[in-house]
């Protein structure tokens, strides 16, 4: 159970079927062939964010609740059927935002989904840049230090170590661009697959 300060409290404590001998066999109970993530709140608007003034289908869930379901998510993983199963008081089922719900959640993770791909533009954009710039600099320490040889060769130590400290130059500055290229794209699009995961996530809301 977890408490919001000013607020009702929701929980999110997975339900955990018993294996033999009472030990657990799985965080998340299984229903009908798919792993369910359960919410359960107090009411519609608890789940969602009290700062934004976005009309309720494209509000921002409140940041606990999108915690925990994301981080449900990348617990389970894998291609593993899931569904998102909010418990609310029956009186709230029926109200227009608890039949909106389920088009709220995925309204939301939709967004964010969308967000990222802005990122990953942005990335391939600033890794493109980096390149044209690194390639540019590693260009120029290259022509430098082949100038340099020929115009003093053969090279005291001072000298050599001067060549060698443009050659050096060169590849460190192509650096940035490699990380963008090899590594930093990566955690960006495994964020990105979560969240079309999300919103495409089954929704449901039911009476406790």
């Amino acid at each position: 159970m977890t408490t919001v300060p000013d607020r009702p409290e929701f929980d999110t404590s997975p339900t955990a079927p018993a294996g033999p001998g009472g030990g657990t066999v799985s965080h998340y109970r299984v229903e009908d062939g798919a792993k369910v993530i359960d919410v359960t709140a107090s009411s519609v608007s608890q789940l969602f964010s009290g700062l934004d003034p976005a009309p309720f289908r494209h509000k921002d869930l409140d940041p606990e609740v999108d915690g925990y379901i994301v981080a449900a998510m990348r617990e389970i993983g894998g291609n593993a059927r899931v569904k998102l199963v909010v418990h609310l008081p029956e009186d709230e089922v029926t109200t227009a935002d608890g039949k909106g719900l389920a088009e709220a959640i995925r309204n939301y993770y939709a967004y964010r989904a969308w967000v990222i791909d802005q990122d990953v533009r942005r990335l391939r954009k600033t890794g493109a840049l980096s390149f044209v710039i690194g390639a540019a600099f590693l260009f120029l320490c290259l022509a430098g230090r082949r100038v340099f040889i020929q115009l003093d060769a053969p090279l005291d130590t001072v000298e050599a170590i001067v060549a060698e400290g443009l050659l050096i130059m060169g590849w460190v500055a192509m650096w940035r661009p490699l990380e963008l290229a090899l590594y930093d794209w990566w955690p960006v699009w495994r964020q990105r697959r979560l969240y079309q995961r999300l919103q495409d996530l089954p929704v449901e809301c039911r009476p406790r």
